[in-house]
């Protein structure tokens, strides 16, 4: 899916200049992060959280496509929160909607990591994919 939501302005973004890891809870995937060839997914930002953990064979849910039009991505870092860019209105108010909400949450399409330190991401059990379908 993916694509840009042209009801909103995209953040500002810094992405990042050196390698980080990115760890995924409570799985305990970790993620080695190459700015030089960021694992993309095409959902989310270019950098988010949302792309590198879907370029990476991480799934979480994400029913807009990764667009910031729904709050299902809803992530919660528990370090490194401050190397990713600043939350937008537009993700605050998405964010609005998650249950769960803490002061370190952000959505994974927009949470962009600098790469200025390692990040470690909770996904919510509720927002974990657990059904995998054959088609």
């Amino acid at each position: 899916m993916g694509g840009n939501n042209p009801f909103i302005e995209n953040p500002e973004v810094q992405l990042p200049k050196q390698a980080y890891t990115i760890t995924f809870q409570p799985g305990g995937e970790v993620v080695q992060v190459n700015p030089e060839e960021l694992p993309l997914s095409r959902d989310g930002l270019v950098g988010s959280i949302l792309e590198i953990a879907g370029g990476s064979g991480i799934d979480i849910d994400h029913a807009c496509g990764g667009v910031c039009a729904c709050s299902t991505c809803h992530v919660i870092i528990r370090e490194g929160f401050d190397t990713c860019n600043e939350a937008s209105e537009d993700e605050e108010d998405m964010l609005d909607n998650a249950p769960g909400l803490t002061i370190q949450s952000r959505l994974a399409c927009q949470a962009v990591p600098n790469g200025e330190s390692n990040v470690v991401v909770e996904v919510p059990s509720w927002n974990r994919n657990l059904v995998s379908e054959e088609h």
